[in-house]
């Protein structure tokens, strides 16, 4: 069962495809779709209109249309394609609260210029979700995964450029490999020439006009040379000719197979993208558990790091997915967002300024008229709070609390904590362990 076959997807189908549409491409259910969809634009543009809304979907752009109300989607006037990501999904409760404040219309979210450097990630969520789609536990966990293991056996018999056989060479004996002639009269490559003299290798036939094609040979000096290809070098002695060209030998054979393994998983990818346009179906609960944390993923950076309606150009606020969904200038709550999510980080009233693009003095100003409080007494409550919950949660002594929260000192770190919390900070978790009994 494909999409192509359903119209409209049955509620309890997650379903995940890729297209990549020409002009003429169009999609209308009058009576909505029981499911919800997502769609993330690669390249080209849509035109989406949903609940009265109409607006044009870009790259970098994510759709997002709940179940229940018309829908109507096609490749966007003048664009020369259309190619995106999309699911059919139930979404997770919480899930709607985040698109609340990009909805265009009711039940259409659109949640527009997602930062070029998150693209690559959304992508790979949503080739993660098309994979689990078909997930399925392994057959006998213990057992080696077969294809791996003969592609790794494969490896060492498929040596590039011969060397499979210049490994036969430097692997035989030094004496066999490296001798000298036996007098000044043997002749080279005669019946006793060893591998590695100028003559040529038995089961080789010499290069024309005489010139020999083995991968050793003696030089005038006495010194031996050995050759990868066209790559020669003469080193002091013959065990160092042998390692030395075994390691290049292994170089050059990581090297293609690397390369050979780059190709394979493009190739396949292609292929997957391409037979599975019309939608793969989450077929086992697994599987619709893989799916839906793929789309959680896709949700939450994009709310989490696209500009909210209103917000002018200050740029996102760390909202959405991962805010507090609080008001006031963007700039601020970026600031609020980097020190919440690093308070032990080395911030200074410079190092948050340059993350919002503003002055030292224009942006303690702002945030002190936005917040009430100085930068830097935003960050030593921060980083106290932190300090709490490691008290609270782990068995860190007060040292490495201190340290993992920014402080300087212990002895910085105590001061602090009791002026916020009124208790020295092994008093505050002896205080908390006793509730937690008292408790339980």
């Amino acid at each position: 069962m494909t999409a192509d076959d359903m119209s409209v997807p049955a509620a309890e189908l997650i379903i995940v495809g890729h297209f990549d549409r020409a002009p003429g491409y169009v999609t209308r259910r009058p009576g909505g779709s029981p499911s919800w969809l997502v769609m993330w634009t690669q390249a080209g543009s849509g035109l989406v209109e949903q609940g009265g809304a109409s607006f044009t979907a870009g790259p970098g752009d994510l759709v997002v249309l709940a179940s229940g109300a018309a829908q109507h989607y096609r490749v966007a006037p003048g664009a020369e394609r259309w190619r995106f990501w999309w699911a059919h999904f139930q979404p997770r409760p919480s899930w709607p609260g985040w698109l609340a404040p990009y909805a265009r219309a009711a039940g259409c979210h659109l949640v527009a210029g997602v930062p070029v450097a998150l693209h690559e990630r959304l992508d790979q969520a949503f080739r993660r979700a098309l994979r689990d789609a078909r997930w399925l536990p392994p057959a006998d966990p213990a057992r080696p995964d077969a294809t791996r293991l003969a592609r790794r056996d494969g490896a060492d018999l498929a040596r590039p450029d011969g060397a499979d056989l210049a490994r036969r060479e430097v692997t035989e004996p030094a004496g066999a490999r490296h001798a000298s002639p036996t007098g000044p009269g043997s002749p080279a490559g005669g019946a006793g020439s060893p591998v590695g003299e100028a003559g040529p290798v038995a089961g080789r036939s010499a290069a024309p006009g005489g010139a020999e094609a083995s991968r050793g040979e003696q030089t005038s000096g006495g010194a031996v040379r050995a050759r990868v290809g066209d790559r020669a070098w003469a080193p002091e002695t013959a065990s160092d000719a042998g390692t030395a060209l075994d390691a290049e030998m292994e170089r050059d054979a990581g090297t293609a197979l690397d390369a050979e393994m780059e190709r394979d998983a493009g190739t396949a990818l292609d292929a997957e993208m391409e037979r599975d346009a019309s939608g793969a179906v989450a077929g086992s609960a697994a599987a619709r558990e893989l799916v839906l944390g793929a789309v959680e993923e896709v949700l939450v950076l994009a709310t989490a790091s696209a500009r909210r309606p209103g917000d002018g150009d200050g740029g996102g606020d760390g909202g959405g997915g991962g805010g507090d969904g609080r008001g006031g200038d963007p700039r601020v709550r970026r600031a609020l967002a980097l020190i919440a999510a690093e308070p032990g980080a080395p911030h200074s009233v410079a190092s948050l300024a340059r993350a919002v693009a503003l002055s030292p003095s224009r942006f303690a100003h702002l945030f002190t008229s936005e917040t009430g409080a100085p930068p830097m007494r935003a960050v030593r409550q921060a980083r106290i709070r932190h300090a709490a919950r490691l008290l609270e949660a782990t068995d860190m002594d007060v040292g490495q609390v201190a340290t993992a929260s920014g402080f300087v000192s212990p002895f910085h770190f105590s001061r602090a904590f009791r002026q916020e919390y009124g208790l020295p900070p092994r008093a505050y978790r002896r205080t908390r362990q006793e509730a937690d009994r008292a408790g339980s």
